[in-house]
C-alpha cells in the first residue's frame, strides 16, 4: 500500500516541527529515512535566511539569505540553487534508491526555481516508497497542484488543534505499512 502524506498550512503552523518529529519517530524505530528539510536562520530574532539539511547525513548549508547575490529571489531572500540541489535534491534522489521513507520539507517558492527539485518531486509521485512532504500553503505551480491532486485526502492542513497529534498518526501508519514495531 502506498503511503503519501502532504502537510500544509500558513507560516509558523508547525510543518517543519511536525516533519522533524516524524523523522525522529521513524529513525528511532530503525526506519531508513532520507530527503531534506529547511529551517529558518535568525539573527537577533530577525529571519535572515534558510538552511537546507539532508536527512540521512545531517549535511546542512545555507540555501537562501538576504546577503546572497543570485538571480533567484523570493521576497528579500536570494536562493542558491546549487546548494539546494547538492544537499536537498541529492537527499531526495538517494532516498528514492536507498531509504524506506522519503521526506521533503518543503515544496515551496524557493525550491520551485530548481528544475532538478521539481523532477525529484515528480519521481516521488511516481514511486512506491512512502513519502511525507510539506507544501507552502500559497504556492501556485503545476507540481504543487500535482502533489495535492495525487495525495487526495492525505493532504493535511496543520493548525494548533492537530499539530501535536498528526506526527504520531502519520508515523504509526508508516510503521504499520513497513511492518516495523514502534520503539
Amino acid at each position: 500500500m502506498r503511503i503519501l502524506y502532504v502537510l500544509t498550512g500558513p507560516p509558523g503552523c508547525g510543518k517543519t516541527t511536525a516533519i522533524l518529529k516524524i523523522k525522529n519517530i521513524l529513525e528511532s524505530s530503525n526506519v531508513k529515512v532520507d530527503g531534506m528539510y529547511t529551517e529558518e536562520i535568525r539573527v537577533s530574532g530577525r529571519r535572515v535566511g534558510f538552511k537546507v539539511t539532508r536527512i540521512a547525513t545531517g549535511e546542512s548549508e545555507v540555501m537562501a539569505h538576504v546577503d546572497f547575490t543570485t538571480s533567484y529571489r523570493v521576497g528579500k531572500y536570494f536562493v542558491d540553487l546549487e546548494i539546494l540541489e547538492n544537499v536537498g535534491v541529492a537527499g531526495i534522489l538517494n532516498g528514492l534508491n536507498f531509504a524506506e521513507v522519503v521526506i521533503v520539507d518543503e515544496v515551496g517558492p524557493m525550491e520551485l526555481y530548481s528544475s532538478k527539485f521539481i523532477n525529484a518531486v515528480k519521481k516521488i509521485l511516481s514511486h512506491s516508497i512512502p513519502a511525507i512532504l510539506t507544501v507552502h500553503y500559497r504556492a501556485s505551480h503545476p507540481i504543487v497542484n500535482e502533489v495535492k491532486k495525487t495525495v487526495g485526502s492525505n493532504l493535511i492542513t496543520l493548525n494548533e488543534a492537530n499539530r501535536d497529534r498528526v506526527p504520531n498518526d502519520i508515523s504509526r501508519k508508516v510503521l504499520e505499512t513497513l511492518r516495523k514495531p514502534a520503539s
